[in-house]
């Protein structure tokens, strides 16, 4: 059903206001009292407001897991692969963000492929992936991966038939390889409607620091709706193996969902707490002869602020 306009600016407000909270994510990362000061305690809060906060209480909580995960990978050698599917603006990329804000970059790396050169078109199809899995105790995380095969290529015709078919035959014994070699292969698909993929476009259109977000291939997702769904249906359908199963992530609330699938993804990996070792700084060397050379005046950026 189509919204009227005062329906669509305050769903744009509010894509707006999550915005501002992502930013306000960078400030609060060191202490979790803050949200206290930020929200003045709890009491006479407004409904809109507790929302907000326990977003934000359980995302620090989820992410303190996410470190102790990365300790017991690191710890045991596991080797993790998660896969993000999902339509353009679904919030693939505002998960992953989240997982990795607090991780080490060395350990848990996102892997986000450019469209393939001309010599990568020429590959094993799977080649220019390989690359970029994991070594013991690392995580690999894929915005998109090889299942653009089964999804844009499809739709906008950037592959044959021929190799379509080739891809739904090669994919489940290349996973069960990934599997067998000892990789834990997670893949999620985020699901969202019709009208909140249309807003999440309008407030991106409306919105100059994220316009750079809607490419000629995003808005052109849009006109081909109903033939994305029929591939993602078919996608679910054939690849969805024991080995490796899809899991759903219903994406039409962005923080939810983020919440959710961080919630599920800690519940499919067998991780611990690892006891860490105290850490004791050393006392700073001091020499009697030295002396501190001054910085050259023009190598200084200048203090505008």
């Amino acid at each position: 059903m189509p919204q009227s306009n005062d329906t669509l600016i305050r769903r744009i407000q509010r894509e707006l206001l999550d915005h501002s909270d992502e930013e306000l994510e960078l400030e609060l990362l060191e202490d979790v009292h803050n949200l206290d000061e930020l929200f003045d305690g709890t009491a006479g809060l407004s409904e809109e407001k507790l929302v907000r906060r326990r977003y934000f209480s359980e995302l620090f909580r989820l992410q303190g897991e996410l470190v102790k995960l990365q300790s017991w990978v690191v710890k045991s050698g596991h080797k993790v692969v998660i896969l993000f599917e999902g339509r353009d603006a679904a919030g693939k990329g505002g998960v992953i963000k989240r997982i990795v804000q607090r991780l080490n970059p060395r350990i848990c790396r996102v892997a986000a492929l450019p469209a393939p050169n001309e010599r990568e078109c020429t590959q094993w199809y799977f080649q220019r992936y390989v690359s970029h899995l994991p070594a013991a105790g690392e995580i690999v995380l894929f915005d998109r991966s090889w299942y653009n095969r089964a999804g844009v290529e499809r739709v906008m015709g950037f592959c044959s038939d021929e190799q379509y078919e080739e891809f739904f035959r090669s994919v489940p014994e290349f996973e069960r390889m990934l599997t067998r070699s000892g990789i834990q292969l997670i893949k999620y698909w985020f699901s969202i409607s019709d009208e909140e993929q249309h807003l999440r476009f309008l407030s991106r259109a409306h919105d100059p620091l994220k316009q750079w977000k809607l490419s000629p291939m995003d808005l052109e997702s849009r006109r081909r709706w109903e033939a994305y769904t029929k591939a993602k249906e078919i996608m679910l359908e054939r690849t969805h193996i024991s080995e490796a199963p899809w899991w759903v992530v219903q994406a039409d609330d962005k923080k939810r969902a983020r919440l959710n699938c961080i919630r599920h993804l800690l519940g499919q990996i067998p991780y611990e707490e690892v006891a860490q070792p105290s850490i004791q700084l050393p006392q700073r060397q001091r020499n009697e002869d030295y002396v501190r050379n001054p910085t050259p005046q023009e190598l200084i950026v200048p203090e505008v602020y």
